[in-house]
């Protein structure tokens, strides 16, 4: 179990209302696990510290049902809890009350020690001797204590170990902000799905920026439609949940809770992350964070009749919503959450005591409908030229998964991926796709692996005689064989030119980013047009290097490259953009993806993938697509074999 609730608060949970049991298995288990840290922040006796690690562990691994086991007194019984503790929680079960010295641990413990405890690889052991040597009693004064160089000097600790606390604060503030989109929909669609299967529960939908598939998400917003006689019962059934941290706040029709992973039916897991994006965004540190993680979620509840507007007004976005309710102001109607209210009717009612003079809405198209407008998909509600597309019908029809036929950047064990040739072209026949890139990280780039000249060759055949099998076999399915090349010193790429030429593809991308972010933006800009201006490099990788919470990207103008890419594919050569699909990149960024489409230069969705698994994060790519206003037309994905390697040619 994790020593804390990232992004979450440190704090014995609330009472579900519609207990006994009023707690579940894995709040308890947090519960003890909390007790056991403020014991050895205040240097308790080192056993009754181990009987409640020891009695954490217990509870949190048991599969037996809690509350049968209090109301049978079985509780006692179980090995490692003993008399004391099986009372604590037993009362803590059957009352819905914590222990009053559980409490009081909580109360005269330092709100900032216990802030110090979210700091990656910073145990209480240590937070107690710096408190008591230094007078660091939070993360702001353990900041200035590692400024001042006095960590390194106590006992045990050192200048790495005072680094690696200044590098904890620094990932815990990214990671607390906000979170990225794929860890954001992992936890909304788990609780969506949950809440929808709840009786009395008409529909449910996430709304918010996830809905928005914003590439980051503050916190969740889960609309749900309940009739008014079932609001009370389906507010408990959503109360008494998995995956509920704590609650917030409980209204008639509103719930604030936080959610951690054990929401999740299969578990937890992050799956295979590259080294270069691993070390951006903090290594196992990073993996500990989002294992023992937490985020928000607001719940409405609402009346099937106001559920298309409440859906509308918490999708956003603030700016998208202010238009629209100045087009309604326009036409002499009131528009809220509640409802599209005539406000000659209204008079001074508002909200709820005003939404049956409503038009009606059965879902939000009508809504649009009602303001003259076609039905804006959620991915554009940004106030970018939406509200104009929408009044004149030439919204874009957005690209959708179903559209991809193929993808361009991938790696295999020849490079640093963990699956073969084999592999990585058996899961994506099995996604349905005609075509997949094989493109190895080059040989300058020794971190991963990158192949020599001779093997990346013998690959080429490799990918050759499988693709002669295929075609023996009748199968329309074929490897594009390419090399993801380091972008050198001026802009050369990292083979020589009759390696180049034996290639179908280059992906040119950069990786040395100390070098790269040392450097000023006309540098940057003109050694990324030199390697986009050679003839073997067809696709631009991941163009700034940005990795989502974990670093800027080097200073680029991409506007300049985009437009330089643009006057090579007027005179008939292909130089495409990538949007780097992996949810630690999303670089193209979605706002630069309308500006490749106005100057007719293809986007190309990779997933980058680095394993079987990772080949499905071309679904985060489309998301980001759809919200730059791409169609499939404007990507390389949506060709056929043919016409894809006919573009390469």
């Amino acid at each position: 179990m994790n020593r804390f609730m990232a992004g979450g608060t440190f704090s014995l949970p609330k009472p579900r209302p519609n207990g006994p049991p009023y707690f579940s298995r894995n709040q308890i288990a947090a519960a003890l696990h909390q007790v056991a840290i403020l014991l050895e922040l205040q240097g308790a006796n080192v056993f009754r510290l181990r009987s409640y690690q020891n009695a954490s562990r217990t509870i949190g691994s048991i599969t037996e049902d809690l509350g049968e086991l209090v109301a049978t007194k079985k509780i006692f019984d179980i090995k490692g809890i003993g008399k004391g503790l099986g009372s604590a929680i037993s009362q803590s079960i059957s009352e819905g009350k914590w222990p009053e010295d559980w409490i009081d641990l909580h109360n005269k413990t330092p709100p900032g020690l216990i802030e110090m405890l979210g700091i990656p690889g910073l145990g209480p052991k240590r937070i107690k001797i710096m408190n008591e040597e230094l007078g660091v009693d939070s993360i702001a004064a353990l900041k200035q204590a590692a400024g001042e160089n006095a960590i390194a000097g106590l006992k045990g600790f050192g200048a790495k170990s005072q680094q690696k606390m200044l590098d904890g604060i620094e990932l815990l503030a990214r990671f607390r902000s906000r979170r990225r989109l794929d860890i954001g929909l992992m936890y909304g669609e788990a609780f969506e799905q949950k809440i929808a299967a709840i009786d009395g529960v008409v529909k449910a939908q996430l709304a918010g920026s996830a809905r928005r598939r914003k590439e980051t998400i503050g916190d969740l917003d889960i609309v749900v439609g309940v009739l008014d006689a079932d609001k009370e019962k389906v507010s408990k059934a959503i109360l008494g949940l998995p995956g509920i941290a704590d609650v917030k706040g409980a209204g008639d029709s509103k719930i604030s809770l936080i959610l951690d992973t054990s929401i999740f039916d299969g578990g937890f897991s992050l799956g295979h992350i590259d080294n270069n994006v691993m070390e951006a965004i903090g290594g196992d540190d990073y993996e500990q964070l989002e294992s023992g993680g937490t985020i928000d979620a607001q719940v409405r509840l609402v009346t099937p009749e106001v559920f298309p507007f409440t859906l509308a007004y918490f999708t956003g976005s603030k700016e998208h919503n202010i238009v629209m309710r100045q087009r309604a102001i326009d036409r002499g109607l009131r528009l809220s959450e509640f409802g599209l209210i005539p406000e000659a009717e209204a008079g001074d009612l508002k909200g709820m005591a005003a939404a049956h003079l409503s038009l009606p809405a059965a879902d939000e198209a009508e809504i649009y409908r009602h303001l003259e407008l076609d039905w804006v998909p959620p991915e554009l509600r940004e106030d970018t030229g939406e509200i104009a597309a929408a009044t004149d019908k030439v919204l874009p029809r957005l690209i959708a998964p179903a559209d991809v036929k193929g993808v361009l950047h991938n790696h295999t064990t020849l490079s640093d991926g963990d699956a073969t040739l084999a592999q990585m072209a058996d899961a994506a026949r099995n996604i349905g796709w005609n075509w997949l890139g094989i493109s190895d990280h080059s040989q300058s780039l020794k971190v991963a692996n990158g192949a020599s000249p001779e093997d990346l060759l013998a690959q080429g055949k490799q990918v050759k005689q499988y693709n002669a099998a295929w075609a023996d076999e009748g199968i329309e399915f074929r490897l594009l064989h390419g090399s993801e090349s380091d972008i050198l010193e001026d802009g050369k790429l990292d083979y020589t030119d009759e390696v180049l030429a034996q290639l179908d593809y280059v992906v040119a991308s950069v990786h040395a980013m100390t070098k790269w972010k040392n450097r000023d933006e006309v540098t940057n800009t003109e050694d990324l047009m030199r390697a986009i201006d050679h003839p073997a490099t067809k696709v631009l990788g991941h163009p700034t290097g940005r990795i989502l919470q974990g670093r800027d990207g080097y200073e680029i103008d991409m506007f300049a490259i985009i437009e330089h890419m643009a006057e090579h594919n007027k005179e008939g050569r292909l130089k495409a953009v990538e949007l780097n699909a992996s949810p630690y990149r999303l670089d193209l960024d979605w706002r630069l993806c309308k500006y490749a489409k106005t100057n007719n230069v293809p986007v190309v969705i990779n997933p980058d993938a680095h394993s079987v698994r990772g080949l499905g994060d071309f679904a985060y790519g489309v998301m980001a697509a759809r919200k730059g206003w791409l169609e499939a037309g404007d990507t390389l994905n949506s060709l056929s074999l043919e016409e894809i390697t006919a573009r390469l040619l």
